[in-house]
């Protein structure tokens, strides 16, 4: 049996019907941008969130940008995040002209260590930027904790995990605002790009909003030097008809991924992903980790299973950030998890038969490795 690393038809296909009636209507009225599906889903985002108000945008990358540079965030400033995460996190920084500041993950977690983020701080820290990477929440009370003692805003990467909860509340909807991907894989994916902030500070918002949008709150009057990065109507019309099975697809992935953890469990070389205490994730990856990765990787490769990696290159040793002196080493955690993670196949109506082809595998290359 081949195995998918992802098929987004299985969720997309049973709502076609309802997404192609709608974008005919868009089409036949025009309304492709701003129209009122955009505001719509808006609302109903805040609403499944328990936040005041959303705010779309073009893509997950300026959700952060826009949202950090509406905070004050500039030149000179610096900013807390991680190395093992996808690239648009650090880069968000750079758009605004700030240096980022990389600290490692807690042991044993891929989150970012809240001690190491108490010790970066300095007087040019003008926000902490966690990541709930691969659905899975950051240690929010920690760090919480620590922007409320620096009196520093922290903003949510919420891009692989909308939807996932800690200690009962929805990530996004902790830190000042949340920022979220549409991307066509994510767990709310919609077809192309997109993106969108959240927040109870409604004066954050309508900032966003103003500089998403060429710098201007009405079409004659430019406040600043925004950008163009509105959400398209045909996009935010179908996310308001996915957002409506987005707990559905996510519970899915919760059965997938315990399924995995079941099957995973006998096996010491295996290392699966561990759920904090009071989290409850979204399985937007599901991630183990083994010593030989490659290896492993290659031979269910040859078994017809897909997988991925996310990520193998810690972004410190990237060329981009050469100019930071960051060699290996600098972050021994990241660096340990980054060798040996790989991605098992996760979607939303993965069957309970491809699950235990892709362990089978699993079992039968470890078995020969032994």
């Amino acid at each position: 049996m081949k195995v998918p690393f992802v098929d987004l038809s299985r969720q997309f296909k049973p709502l076609l019907s309802e997404i192609k009636t709608v974008h005919a209507d868009i089409i036949d009225r025009c309304a492709f941008i701003n129209g009122p599906e955009v505001k719509t889903f808006e609302k109903e985002m805040a609403a499944w969130i328990d936040l005041t108000e959303t705010c779309g945008v073009a893509n997950g990358t300026h959700a952060l940008a826009l949202t950090l540079q509406s905070l004050g965030v500039g030149p000179g400033d610096e900013v807390i995040t991680v190395p093992n995460t996808a690239f648009p996190t650090s880069e968000s920084i750079g758009m605004c002209g700030a240096e980022v500041v990389f600290v490692d993950i807690a042991p044993g977690t891929f989150s970012i260590d809240p001690q190491a983020v108490e010790a970066a701080v300095t007087p040019k820290t003008k926000a902490i930027l966690p990541v709930h990477l691969y659905g899975i929440p950051a240690d929010m009370d920690a760090l919480m904790a620590i922007a409320e003692r620096h009196n520093i805003p922290l903003v949510e990467d919420t891009a692989q995990a909308m939807g996932a909860k800690y200690k009962g509340k929805r990530v996004g909807s902790i830190g000042r605002a949340g920022c979220f991907s549409f991307f066509p894989s994510k767990n709310l994916g919609t077809f192309g790009d997109g993106g969108a902030m959240a927040s109870n500070d409604q004066e954050l918002v309508s900032q966003v909003r103003m500089l998403a949008n060429h710098g201007r709150y009405d079409k004659f009057t430019h406040q600043a030097i925004g950008t163009n990065s509105r959400l398209d109507t045909l996009k935010a019309a179908q996310l308001s008809i996915c957002l409506k099975a987005l707990d559905e697809w996510n519970q899915d992935r919760r059965r997938a991924a315990d399924l995995y953890s079941e099957l995973l469990a006998p096996f010491a070389e295996i290392t699966c992903p561990k759920v904090p205490e009071g989290c409850e994730p979204i399985w937007h990856l599901y991630v183990i980790r083994h010593q030989q990765r490659d290896d492993l990787r290659q031979y269910l490769q040859e078994q017809g299973i897909q997988t991925g990696l996310h990520y193998p290159k810690p972004l410190h040793l990237q060329p981009a950030y050469a100019y930071l002196g960051l060699g290996k080493g600098s972050f021994p955690e990241t660096e340990s998890a980054t060798q040996e993670i790989l991605s098992l196949p996760m979607f939303p109506f993965i069957t309970e038969a491809e699950i235990k082809t892709v362990v089978d595998a699993i079992s039968t290359f470890l078995k020969e490795k032994r």
